[in-house]
């Protein structure tokens, strides 16, 4: 799969990505908010993440969009996007990403979003994409309420960061196709 916007491509990950993987994400300010992310970020972790998502990607209907974020230009990976736990019978999904830290404030992440809400309200048909974010992600939090999304309330001590072992409170959001801000 890949999905094209000004400056990026949204795609597959695929074996020539284990190598990069460590170099983008082996940060802990990369990975401080992040729930599945480990630090420090081994080769062994992108390996394993690079091979789960090429099963995912053989699902029929497929339940997992993780896709690569790539600049058009240089064809550089710098982060990740995902549509998880997409689920058909209620129409949505839950949005997550990261982005390498040399490549933020530079509006990337903004239309990786735009991109893949796009994908997800058009052509998967999603009438609803659930949003969280740790209450101290300021980028993050800020991200979301740019797209449209309803603030939904506070989860308490509701996630475990998986690079720091921190129990924090998640800031929860939706976001309904007719909200959508195109």
């Amino acid at each position: 799969m890949e999905l094209k916007t000004n400056r990026l491509i949204l795609r597959d990950l695929k074996e020539a990505d284990k190598k990069v993987l460590p170099s983008l994400v082996n940060d802990l300010d990369v990975s401080r908010y992040l729930a599945v992310v480990p630090f420090p970020y081994t080769q062994k972790d992108a390996d394993w993440f690079v091979e789960h998502c090429k099963e995912e990607y053989k699902k029929k209907p497929r339940e997992n969009y993780e896709l690569g974020i790539e600049l058009q230009e240089t064809r550089e990976l710098v982060g990740v996007i995902g549509l998880t736990d997409v689920n058909t019978w209620n129409n949505r999904a839950t949005l997550g990403y990261w982005l390498a830290k040399n490549y933020w404030r530079r509006g990337y992440m903004y239309e990786a979003v735009q991109g893949l809400l796009q994908y997800a309200f058009t052509k998967l048909n999603l009438n609803r994409i659930d949003i969280s974010a740790d209450i101290r992600n300021e980028a993050s939090n800020n991200l979301i309420k740019k797209i449209g999304s309803t603030f939904e309330g506070v989860a308490r001590k509701h996630t475990r960061i998986k690079s720091t072992g921190e129990v924090c409170d998640t800031n929860m959001y939706g976001l309904l196709k007719e909200n959508w801000k195109q």
